[in-house]
């Protein structure tokens, strides 16, 4: 195993996302999941990159009065970043057909903030892919929302989803990074760790 060094710890995935836990998983650790319900509120004026860290911190930080010396904790947050604000997950149809259509056509920043915490050390990082819709039309965005129901996802869609396969023409960056966990750069903060 490439991880040798983190072998000594017990990993707790601090996620409810089934596509963080598969990502996980599939980098080859072996890991239990536990989760908190944090409420995602950041301090205002926070930047793009800022705020999925201060997030995923947040998330971190509530496992630290029962933490055991030999347990890492890994928590994530992505946001989907448009024209200055955060669009996060849509609280209803509605909000994430706004969503999709404020999107459509445009360029967008996909940032995930991942924070590593054990009782000795935390180290806390994030990743931004640049992402470009192609102009969606109405029903393609209907079509969407009523056959996979994205309100678990920031921004109001998943890439590894047919909205992805239609409608996402180009990215620069990290695809795993969009779908919630920057995979590459985890192995190596792993590495170093």
């Amino acid at each position: 195993m490439f991880l040798q060094n983190i072998e000594q710890y017990e990993i707790i995935l601090a996620s409810k996302s089934p596509r963080r836990q598969q990502l996980l998983s599939d980098l080859g650790l072996k890991f239990t999941v536990q989760s908190m319900d944090i409420a995602e509120v950041f301090p205002a004026g926070l930047g793009m990159t800022e705020v999925p860290v201060y997030l995923a911190e947040l998330k971190a930080e509530a496992f630290r009065p029962q933490l055991k010396q030999n347990q890492l904790v890994i928590t994530a947050d992505t946001i989907v970043w448009l024209d200055g604000k955060v669009l996060n997950k849509p609280v209803d149809y509605a909000d994430g057909f706004r969503m999709l259509k404020d999107l459509s056509g445009k360029k967008h920043q996909v940032v995930t903030g991942v924070c590593l915490l054990t009782t000795a050390k935390k180290v806390s990082f994030f990743a931004s892919t640049d992402v470009w819709f192609k102009l969606l039309s109405d029903e393609e965005i209907h079509f969407y929302l009523e056959n996979y129901r994205p309100y678990d996802k920031a921004g109001a869609y998943g890439i590894q989803e047919w909205i992805g396969y239609v409608g996402i023409n180009h990215i620069e960056g990290s695809f795993f990074n969009v779908m919630g966990l920057p995979v590459q750069s985890l192995y190596e903060r792993l590495k170093a760790f």
